[in-house]
């Protein structure tokens, strides 16, 4: 398989899904209800599920399936490769009429994603990594922000950890998390923030994109214990999550271990 088509497939069908996006976006169309999660899906969503599975499974027909908004199926946990979908990560800004929503598409192989786009329509920003090939935004290349922990300025995630580790990180300020888990993570790699703690609950959807556009980029995303994350598994659930630049990362990862930081 070429990896560098699948990227530029990617991209193409990620902008073109914005466009269908846009269409719904800030309008009486978009007809929102609930999954029986509670979580909100919208006529957006599902028109873009339905123009991301008909254009990226006809790339190759041995690429498994897995998106947010579609049944899932066991057949993808025989396959090597599974395109990883969130049609909109972040459905509540969606809703809300902000710009904290992102469309997320990953091409996974063997557990971890090889090429990975984002794409924010409502700014047209657009973040892409391929293994390898290091991550960008708006094709301008990302580097993620790295120091001591009392050098962190911008964290998000659970607001108690930092009122835990005040003296860790005393010049950290509380960014309240967007409603895209994905984007918190992209604008991480971006070094527009230095930390972001997730509890335990995120899937693949909303993760595999992000990940690689963050090792890309220089930076960490593991459990709070340090373990890395693989995904087309049957369960798609991931525990507690640390994501930072490698040495704040080695430090809060540490800081979790001894119970000086803890999410619960």
């Amino acid at each position: 398989m070429d990896l560098f088509k699948a990227h530029a497939l990617l991209i193409s069908a990620a902008r073109e899904a914005g466009l269908i996006a846009l269409k719904f976006f800030r309008t009486r169309d978009i007809n929102p209800s609930s999954k029986p999660d509670q979580s909100p899906v919208t006529a957006a969503d599902l028109a873009i599920d339905a123009y991301l599975i008909e254009r990226l499974t006809s790339f190759c027909p041995d690429i498994g399936w897995l998106s947010e908004e579609r049944p899932d199926s066991a057949d993808r946990l025989s396959k090597r490769r599974v395109w990883i979908v969130d049609p909109i990560d972040g459905t509540r800004g969606f809703l809300a009429e902000s710009d904290e929503w992102v469309i997320s598409l990953a091409l996974v192989e063997d557990g971890r994603p090889v090429a990975a786009v984002l794409f924010r329509p409502a700014t047209d920003d657009l973040y892409d990594a391929v293994l390898g090939g290091g991550s960008c935004l708006n094709g301008q290349r990302l580097s993620v922000s790295d120091g001591p922990l009392e050098s962190i300025r911008i964290f998000t995630g659970p607001k108690k950890i930092l009122q835990q580790s005040a003296s860790e990180m005393p010049r950290a300020i509380w960014l309240r998390s967007s409603a895209s888990l994905a984007l918190r993570i992209a604008l991480l790699a971006s070094g527009t923030i230095d930390t972001a703690l997730v509890k335990a609950g995120a899937r693949d959807w909303d993760l595999a994109a992000a990940d690689l556009i963050l090792s890309e980029a220089g930076g960490c995303l593991t459990t709070s214990d340090g373990a890395g994350l693989v995904y087309n598994r049957s369960w798609i659930r991931h525990p507690a999550l640390v994501s930072a630049g490698p040495r704040r990362h080695a430090a809060l990862v540490s800081a979790f271990r001894t119970g000086i930081l803890h999410f619960n």
